[in-house]
């Protein structure tokens, strides 16, 4: 089955737009008026048929798209709370927002009062469990990890707890950036920190299970690969690689990401990572191979995407034709030539001897 429209990937954009990408043809169509401070937040679908999406932007509207008609049908504004959205979701026909000042509320089609829940202040990321809907996970800066059930809204179900001191006996901050549900009911989350950390709520241990270290900047976006027995991370200087959740070591580094990473999804069926941020480029890497499949230039800086399942990918996991224009790795000595020419040509000329 194919998508309405052809469109492998929707992408958010600071600028307000929605983007089609058609990764055959490497074209994207814009739709929605362009304007700064109604930039995309967090993209959602509105139902399993992927025949609609929920927009969340800066001014706090919540946009519904059809993806059949190419068109916004709808919108609302959603106040309440301070801060942009950090998280879109539906569950029941209702939609579940969140913003940064910690309110998550629930707002139902019949117009009654919104369900509220206050996850404290600082959030960065809220996520849905696929699996069991009504479970939401929250998290952010000072504010770990708590999950929470919409049945029993009152309290988290589950509240982490912060790893010991280090080795210098001081405190270690707090600040997750993504999370993600497992199958199994674990929950994974990437930290500014530069942390990898699994969590179990059916644990009596509210401390990670597993911790593992990437990179030397903030991680910035986390995707979770078919099979669950690794995570894709990214940072914000660029950096995408797969983290094995067992032993907890890297896989495999993905290269040809050269600004900050701003989100990450993996295909639920092939191995295939669709990644954005802020050099304006859509990608599309293969997972087992490594390879760059796909780059779309979108000339603005992105801030969410949604792979389209409905499509036909059979093609988009053959391994790509040998590369025409420079290859990474030379265009990495051709830099490094440069600033070497650059600086020689700064160095101070030896001054000529005298004789005396």
């Amino acid at each position: 089955m194919a998508a309405p429209g052809g469109y492998h990937v929707w992408v958010g954009a600071e600028t307000g737009a929605l983007k089609g990408v058609n990764l055959r043809k490497k074209q994207a169509t814009n739709f929605g008026v362009l304007n700064r401070g109604g930039g995309v937040c967090a993209l959602c679908w509105g139902g399993p048929d992927q025949s609609e999406l929920l927009v969340a932007s800066l001014d706090r509207s919540v946009k519904l798209f059809s993806t059949e008609k190419g068109k916004f049908t709808d919108s609302w504004q959603c106040p309440g709370g301070d801060g942009p959205f950090c998280g879109i979701a539906t569950h029941d026909s209702a939609i579940i927002t969140c913003v940064e000042s910690g309110l998550i509320r629930v707002w139902r089609q019949d117009g009654t009062e919104p369900l509220e829940l206050e996850a404290g202040g600082g959030l960065c990321r809220m996520r849905q469990d696929p699996v069991n809907q009504q479970r939401l996970g929250t998290g952010g800066k000072e504010n770990a990890l708590k999950v929470w059930d919409l049945e029993r809204p009152r309290e988290p179900v589950f509240r982490a707890k912060n790893v010991r001191n280090d080795w210098l006996d001081l405190r270690v901050p707090i600040w997750d950036r993504d999370l993600q549900f497992l199958s199994s009911g674990k929950i994974v989350t990437c930290t500014a920190h530069r942390q990898i950390r699994v969590y179990d709520p059916a644990s009596p241990q509210r401390r990670p299970v597993m911790e593992a270290m990437f990179g030397e900047a903030p991680l910035t976006a986390l995707a979770l690969p078919p099979g669950e027995t690794s995570v894709v991370v990214g940072s914000a200087h660029g950096d995408i690689a797969v983290i094995d959740l067992r032993k907890g070591r890297v896989l495999r580094c993905l290269k040809g990401v050269s600004g900050g990473v701003r989100a990450l999804q993996c295909h639920p069926l092939r191995p295939l990572l669709a990644s954005c941020g802020l050099d304006r480029c859509l990608r599309l890497h293969h997972l087992g191979q490594g390879h760059l499949l796909h780059k779309v230039y979108l000339k603005s800086r992105l801030t969410s995407l949604l792979l389209s399942t409905h499509q036909d990918w059979e093609t988009e996991e053959e391994e790509p034709p040998p590369p025409l224009e420079v290859k990474e790795e030379d265009e990495d000595a051709l830099w490094d030539a440069m600033e070497t020419v650059a600086t020689a040509g700064n160095r101070p000329k030896k001054r000529k001897s005298s004789g005396l």
